[in-house]
């Protein structure tokens, strides 16, 4: 246990991160789900001393949400609509939070009005401006798909399913405007995360669990680290620790490429800069988020207050504007295509030869994962770790100059 009990949520001047000796079983890089839920399960259930570290000055990473100047909860980075099929993870995740149920629900905007998106029987009937039924969508879209029975990228793979005009009012220009890319640049799985309905389900998602932290993300978080056995070090780049860290296994949750200095060139990622509105109003707009696919350079306005169901006579609108990412932004999405992912496993075999280092997360691991998908994984880790005799043996060493060594 750490003398003084929970050190969480601290940001640590350079006098006393010299001062101090920081000694852990786990040292856990990033403060966002996958090193949180590896923290809490690590000290909880198996009593081991864990140190969070993360350069930003908050918990939580990308979900991060915080109360504005007028009390509106905003999520700083994006709207992370939280939803899983796991029992599992509802369940873990439930110990940190009540939940807020949320219906999420998405429009478009394009050619002068709002548009029901994902595509489903009430966008194909705002088309034809007629009733439709499911008999007749399936016998439009089997006219207008393309025959393509093996798509090999995300242009292939939603003409494939509703054909090129559909696609072209859509999916062509937003995702041009997101990855700064063309759609068939893309992997596959990029457009499918988005479903395709023959019915009236207006909801973004299928999943069975819908819902937000009742009481916003930072407040599960802090509920998440708050323990004896954890210390959180905020503002702090983990590699001005490693002179001064002893542990024996280090949880690395940021991007890969990073951790092995960019020896192979830079992964690339995409980055969003976000333009934020408060307005004395009830709602802007008629839907938790719009997309623009065709007007604009933003690709999105995000209204969280729908989902929220906070109760006041403000809200705040944010603007979602894609970029790449350099130096001076953060990395949010990898970019899923042939050539990354042959650069990125270059990087993976490197760290599959890392000795107690395990790496975990969207960044880590170069994929385009749900907070659930994340949530699943620390999970899997911590199973694997304590399954694991490591014997007694003595701390690690952590050296920057010449990456993780062990005594």
């Amino acid at each position: 246990m750490f003398s003084g009990g929970c050190r969480a949520c601290r940001a640590v001047s350079n006098e006393l991160l010299l001062a101090m000796p920081w000694n852990c079983d786990y040292l856990i890089v990033g403060a966002g789900f996958a090193g949180c839920v590896f923290a809490e399960r690590m000290a909880s259930q198996d009593g081991k001393r864990c140190i969070i570290v993360d350069r930003r000055n908050h918990i939580g990473g990308n979900s991060h949400d915080e109360f504005n100047s007028v009390g509106v909860l905003v999520h700083k980075y994006g709207p992370h609509y939280f939803r899983t099929n796991s029992t599992r993870i509802w369940e873990y995740l439930s110990q940190f939070t009540d939940w807020h149920h949320v219906h999420y629900r998405i429009l478009a905007w394009t050619g002068g009005r709002f548009w029901q998106f994902p595509i489903n029987l009430n966008t194909i009937e705002q088309m034809l401006g007629r009733e439709s039924s499911e008999e007749e969508m399936r016998g439009l879209l089997a006219q207008w798909r393309a025959n393509i029975k093996s798509p090999a990228n995300s242009e292939e793979a939603i003409v494939s399913q509703i054909g090129y005009p559909l696609f072209e009012q859509f999916y062509k220009n937003y995702t041009r405007k997101q990855w700064g890319c063309a759609a068939r640049d893309l992997a596959p799985s990029v457009c499918r995360r988005i479903p395709i309905r023959l019915n009236r389900n207006n909801g973004y998602f299928d999943d069975t669990y819908q819902a937000l932290p009742k009481q916003g993300y930072h407040r599960m978080f802090k509920r998440m680290v708050t323990h004896p056995n954890i210390r959180v070090i905020l503002g702090v780049d983990y590699r001005e620790l490693l002179a001064h860290a002893c542990c024996g296994h280090l949880i690395y949750t940021g991007p890969i490429d990073e951790y092995f200095g960019y020896c192979y060139g830079r992964l690339p990622y995409r980055s969003l800069r976000f333009e934020h509105e408060t307005l004395e109003c009830d709602f802007y707009q008629p839907a938790v988020q719009v997309n623009y696919p065709n007007e604009h350079d933003f690709t999105r306005i995000v209204e969280i207050k729908h989902a929220t169901g906070q109760a006041i006579p403000w809200t705040t609108i944010v603007r979602e504007f894609p970029q790449a990412h350099t130096s001076a932004n953060e990395p949010f999405y990898p970019v899923p295509n042939e050539a990354n992912n042959a650069l990125y496993e270059k990087y993976a075999h490197l760290a599959r030869s890392e000795k107690r280092v395990s790496f975990i997360g969207r960044l880590a691991t170069y994929r385009y994962y749900n907070m659930d998908q994340v949530v699943g994984m620390a999970l899997t880790e911590w199973e694997k770790a304590r399954s694991c005799c490591r014997g007694e043996s003595a701390p690690a060493v952590i050296s920057v100059s010449k990456g993780v060594q062990f005594a």
